[in-house]
């Protein structure tokens, strides 16, 4: 069996924000970026959820995290799977989400934002193949090299919010790399993933909280894997 190796990225943005979860409503973000969210991040870059899933490793940040105050306006309606077919398929005509309109659920809504600024990681995953997937460990892991390399990704990556755009490299040679800043601190509880990672296949159809408990030494954050005893879950292995 081959052994992983780490896959490494550069990520940089004006703006992010890693919703705290218990503070609910309001946007208040953690000072360094969830593994879900460096996750989700490969993911846009190269996903192949048959075949494999990202294990990230390492979180490193390469700036001190700095807040500043937002206030956003956000949709109260969502469109739903069932109603966004109707419309692809012809059954019923499309309609927008209004920004602006009457009742309880139409319109919008004021949220109160605490965000980064400047935010700059260095984040590391590796690339988990599946059982009878083994033996293409080499080729997936040259495959993201040459996407991330040249700019490539399937949909734009985000800081937590979609607004929040991140923008990636590929962070190489190693000798030339940024070292992370001086900053410390514990956590506490983070959330993990949002998914059953152990799931093959897509596993957002299967929501499943998970929890960690979070240390940054020395502007450094280890992910311990998703299987270990030191990720809390909310569902039975």
């Amino acid at each position: 069996m081959t052994e992983c190796r780490d896959q490494v990225l550069e990520v940089f943005g004006d703006l992010a924000c890693f919703s705290r979860p218990e503070l609910k409503v309001e946007r208040f973000s953690y000072p360094i970026m969830t593994p879900s969210a460096a996750r989700g991040i490969f993911d846009a870059i190269y996903c192949k959820p048959i075949e494999f899933r990202w294990q990230v490793t390492k979180i490193e940040m390469l700036s001190a995290p700095s807040y500043i105050a937002l206030r956003r306006n956000e949709v109260k309606e969502t469109a739903s799977e069932a109603t966004v077919l109707g419309w692809a398929t012809g059954r019923s005509e499309p309609e927008p989400i209004w920004a602006d309109g009457e009742g309880d659920v139409r319109g919008r809504t004021q949220r109160q934002t605490m965000a980064l600024k400047d935010a700059r990681y260095r984040l590391h995953a590796e690339i988990r193949p599946w059982p009878g997937h083994e033996e293409k460990q080499s080729g997936l892991e040259a495959q993201f090299r040459r996407r991330a390399k040249h700019g490539k990704c399937f949909y734009q990556p985000y800081f937590g919010c979609r607004e929040f755009v991140a923008y990636f490299e590929l962070a190489e040679p190693a000798d030339t790399l940024t070292q992370p800043v001086a900053w410390s601190a514990d956590l506490g509880w983070m959330l993990y993933d949002v998914f059953d990672l152990n799931r093959r296949g897509n596993c957002a159809t299967h929501p499943a909280i998970s929890l960690f408990h979070a240390e940054v030494n020395s502007g450094v954050m280890d992910i311990p894997p998703y299987e270990s005893n030191e990720v809390m879950k909310t569902h039975p292995e």
